[in-house]
């Protein structure tokens, strides 16, 4: 026989391999106590017949049972087993395959907030009936698509979906859209196994392009039926076997092409059987037994090592991963990210795949003891090698203020970031920056004393000049912008242009007399300004905010009309006079000689600031801004007009 080829993955998922490397190692390790699986571990009746051999007796109910070991099955079970087995007080190991574990939590926790639950699967199947066993057995339990379209359902529910690990994706999207069509509020959860969709999209793949088609697995195995259905629908010569005794070797003929696929439930034994009795050579099968066989396919492994597993679970933010190795492997809390703020279980979930660094091939506790954070500081001290010899930009999430600077990481590689260098200017407090993602330079790298110093003055330097020469070439004197009050002095304020200051000097603040520019402004406060002047050699900007078109002389002298009385309060005292305020930004001046209708020697001797008075306007100059007030003539009496003489009586 010839061109026989294997799906690379055929044979064990990492759940069911687990599920078996548990319970030889307790079979190993047993010291005499009773010993059970809860209904048969795997669908495989050569892997639960070795079992049985050496100890693990299958049992479905733990009724009678009071003392010893319970190994649940890859499969999983419901809520009960695990409340009966604590209630005896049994010792329990839980095989129960990752995947199908995550969707007992949605479940469970669906159940618990009062929520109603669909699963898509086989009602008879042990997965499913575990599953149903998290939400009281209440689930709807949907096989077909036929079943979805005749479910009567409430459309006042809310339905939490969740589907077979093992089932056929296309399926469970045509059940989908037949109950969004029937205007349910569903939150669907995509809970079938990635390892089971690529295994069948390797076997219809596979399919279409041999002659004939082996098929190796348990009648009993839902996952290996399904196989068996894909490859049929591409090649019409499908045969399925448990073992190398159900194959009818004269049904092949010697130019044939053979594909080869195996369940998930199928043991390396059997595959290994199947394929060499195909192959042309003809090489004779070594006598191996199946602990065996599961060890030659287990990989090796060396401290040092990068390898990639499969998340099992997340548990106390200590994560635990499938190798392929006779050990679980454990990333503790400290060994997962450089970044400290990170959170495992908000990262990986079970059945993720992930690149790992071998710390030690065993803790102490028999775990192979990993590290995710050092490979983030392989790739990333890389990355900013790279960085620091091409000069390029990196960009760093900030993870602490210390003392004298900031700590940023930069692909899980801490880099400190000095405190002259996190800006061009002074920042008092840098605690603003904690959290903030930051771009910056490496200026310092000393790969041995892992010693990593980051600057972004010079960036901040440069991107102020870019929008420095932005601005200056758009902006014009007469122009109003929009900008910030960035910092307040005894003159002025300066405002942020968007990245260029400009100055507000205390005059252009308002039209009236001000003192000090807190009086109008606060830092950090947004305002419009009016562009007076732009000197682009010197690089300053003068800024106003007084409106030009409010200016309160354009209507003095109607306002103020020569000969009318009117009131203002006296703001400033001079040798020659008085300033009395009219309005903000309108003063008059009160000659020496107009103050009292007798000599005065000092202003100061009739006259307070502060007070208010009543005046009379004497002359009124718009363009010089000047008005000519008197009190002396505002205080006169009034003489009263001759009355008329009273007509001669006839």
């Amino acid at each position: 026989m010839s061109n026989v080829k294997l799906a690379e993955s055929a044979g064990f998922c990492f759940g069911v391999k687990r599920a078996i490397e548990m319970a030889y190692a307790e079979i190993e390790k047993n010291d005499g106590e009773p010993l059970y699986s809860y209904g048969p571990l795997i669908h495989n009746k050569e892997v639960t017949n070795d079992l049985e051999k050496k100890g693990l007796h299958i049992i479905e109910s733990l009724d009678g049972i009071e003392k010893g070991t319970v190994v649940i099955r890859s499969h999983g079970v419901g809520k009960f087993l695990y409340d009966a087995q604590e209630e005896k007080g049994m010792k329990m190991v839980d095989g129960t395959c990752p995947f199908v574990k995550k969707i007992h939590t949605i479940v469970n926790e669906a159940w618990n907030n009062g929520k109603s639950v669909i699963i898509a699967g086989d009602g008879k199947h042990p997965e499913v009936m575990g599953i149903n066993g998290w939400c009281g057995n209440s689930a709807v339990i949907l096989e077909s698509p036929e079943e979805a379209q005749a479910a009567e359902m409430n459309a006042d529910k809310e339905y939490v979906v969740v589907v077979q690990t093992t089932f056929r994706q296309s399926k469970f999207d045509d059940m989908i859209d037949i109950l969004k069509d029937k205007g349910l509020k569903l939150d669907i959860s995509q809970t079938i196994c990635s390892a089971t969709e690529k295994r069948q999209k390797e076997a219809m793949e596979l399919s279409k392009t041999v002659d004939k088609m082996i098929v190796i697995g348990d009648k009993k195995s839902s996952n290996t039926q399904k196989l068996v259905e894909i490859c049929k629908k591409n090649c019409e010569n499908t045969v399925h076997i448990e073992t190398i005794c159900d194959l009818v070797l004269k049904t092949f003929a010697k130019n044939d092409k053979i594909g080869i696929t195996a369940g998930a439930s199928t043991p390396p034994a059997i595959i290994k059987e199947v394929v060499v009795t195909m192959s042309e050579e003809n090489v004779k099968v070594e006598e191996m037994s199946f602990e065996q066989m599961l060890e030659e396919s287990l990989v090796t492994l060396h401290t040092g090592d990068v390898v990639k597993g499969t998340v099992i679970q997340v548990v106390g933010e200590e994560v635990s991963v499938n190798l392929g190795f006779k050990s679980d492997g454990v990333i503790p809390r400290g060994e997962f990210s450089r970044d400290t703020t990170v959170v495992p279980s908000k990262v990986v979930q079970p059945g993720d795949e992930i690149e790992v660094f071998v710390v030690r091939v065993n803790d102490g506790d028999g775990n192979v003891l990993l590290s995710r954070k050092r490979i983030e500081e392989q790739k990333g001290m890389e990355d900013i090698e790279k960085a620091f010899n091409e000069k390029t930009v990196v960009t760093g999430t900030v993870t602490d203020v210390v003392k004298g600077g900031l700590i940023a990481v930069v692909n899980g590689v801490r880099v400190f970031i000095p405190s002259s260098q996190v800006s061009n200017r002074f920042i008092e407090d840098l605690s603003v920056f904690k959290g903030q993602e930051l771009e910056f330079n490496i200026i310092e790298m000393d790969r041995v004393k892992r010693r990593i110093i980051g600057g972004r003055k010079a960036l901040v330097e440069q991107e102020i000049a870019a929008k420095r020469a932005a601005l200056f070439e758009t902006i014009e004197a007469g122009s109003k912008i929009a900008g910030t009050v960035s910092r307040l002095t005894d003159f002025g304020a300066f405002v942020d242009l968007g990245g260029v200051d400009g100055l507000i000097h205390i005059s252009e603040m308002s039209w009236g007399r001000i003192s000090n520019p807190r009086e109008v402004l606060k830092e950090g406060q947004a305002v419009e300004v009016f562009v007076l002047d732009v000197d682009k050699e010197k690089g300053k900007i003068s800024l106003s905010l007084k409106d030009a078109n409010m200016n309160p002389w354009k209507l003095a002298a109607d306002k103020y009309a020569v000969g009318t009385i009117v009131e203002g309060k006296v703001v400033r005292m001079v040798p020659f006079g008085a300033f009395v305020e009219l309005e903000p930004g309108v003063d008059g001046l009160v000659h020496i000689s107009q103050i009292a209708n007798k000599h005065v020697v000092k202003p100061e001797d009739e006259l307070k600031v502060g007070e208010v008075i009543n005046v009379k306007v004497l002359e009124v100059n718009s363009e010089q801004k000047k008005i000519s007030l008197s009190k002396r003539q505002a205080d006169a009496p009034v003489e009263e007009a001759p009355a008329e003489e009273a007509p001669a009586a006839e």
